[in-house]
């Protein structure tokens, strides 16, 4: 069986689009229907449902793409054998990193991996915590750097560190004059969140439940910048991550940044992999890279 044809099929099972699928594929669209042609002949069933504006598997299709993935996950770990039986520091790893932490965090450790492994290339993917979770899982991720907890059953979890969250406030907001905010002191507060999906609305949903605050409802923000702006606008306050505030990212006019009493609440950030990955006495090497960060960058 042509494993490549695997490829083409699960790529369109993905996408539901020829044209798309072959161009992910780096390929005509001819040539990537030809091949799946060929896969049903190969296999006498059809996998796929053709019409012009609609492009579904049958059963049997879907079945058989659940399958290929897996086939094709365990090609990746042929893969990475051989790259570790080399020297994994001069290959390539598959990062998964979710938007409220990559744009925050990478400024502080490439750098460092790249000085420490300058052979290595950094494959960097920024999705969603379900989304890079699904990814690590069918093999198209080598590693991700998440937020704690996850469902880890068949992962590796290596604690990286521990990340504050700060109030963030219009600088005319009564708060700004405290030395250190108490959660008590939000009982009754209406926060902005992001909208679902983030994993800092989680947590942010758990700091509200602690204080006694609440959500506001009619308004769910797409990325830390829209919280940002919105509160420098006094739309509302809101939990930013503390590496979200540190430079590199410039501050924001009519933005006051105001720490919690301790303890504050914070979230767990861990690089996590596959148990079953040849590479996991690398990933436990990279992890410390992960946690060379500089000592004031965790606090105000």
């Amino acid at each position: 069986m042509n494993l490549r044809a695997l490829q083409y099929f699960v790529k369109l099972a993905d996408i539901r689009h020829f044209s798309k699928a072959a161009e992910a594929c780096f390929v005509s669209q001819p040539t990537l229907s030809t091949q799946i042609k060929k896969l049903e002949e190969e296999l006498g069933v059809q996998l796929v449902e053709r019409s012009p504006k609609n492009i579904m598997l049958t059963p049997v299709g879907e079945e058989i793409a659940e399958r290929a993935r897996l086939v094709l996950s365990d090609l990746d770990q042929i893969h990475a054998v051989a790259r570790q039986a080399g020297n994994p520091a001069e290959g390539r790893i598959r990062l998964g990193l979710f938007p409220t932490l990559a744009p925050y965090l990478l400024p502080h450790v490439v750098p460092g991996i790249r000085k420490r492994y300058p052979g290595l290339r950094l494959q960097l993917a920024e999705e969603k915590t379900d989304t890079i979770i699904t990814m690590l899982q069918q093999g198209e991720l080598d590693a991700a750097v998440l937020a704690l907890p996850i469902g880890s059953e068949g992962l590796e979890v290596e604690t990286l560190f521990e990340e504050p969250f700060v109030l963030a406030l219009p600088e005319s907001h009564v708060l700004c004059r405290k030395a250190a905010v108490s959660l008590e002191e939000l009982n009754g507060s209406e926060l902005l969140l992001l909208d679902e999906g983030h994993c800092l609305r989680e947590h942010a949903l758990e700091v509200c439940a602690l204080a006694g605050a609440h959500e506001r409802v009619d308004f769910h923000a797409t990325s830390m910048e829209t919280l940002r702006q919105m509160v420098a606008a006094d739309v509302g306050i809101t939990l930013l991550p503390i590496l979200a505030v540190k430079p590199p990212i410039a501050q924001t006019e009519n933005l006051w940044i105001q720490p919690f009493a301790k303890p504050a609440p914070s979230r767990k950030i861990a690089l996590v992999w596959r148990k079953s990955s040849a590479l996991s006495g690398f990933l436990r090497e990279l992890a410390d890279s992960f946690r060379n960060l500089p000592e004031d960058l965790l606090t105000l």
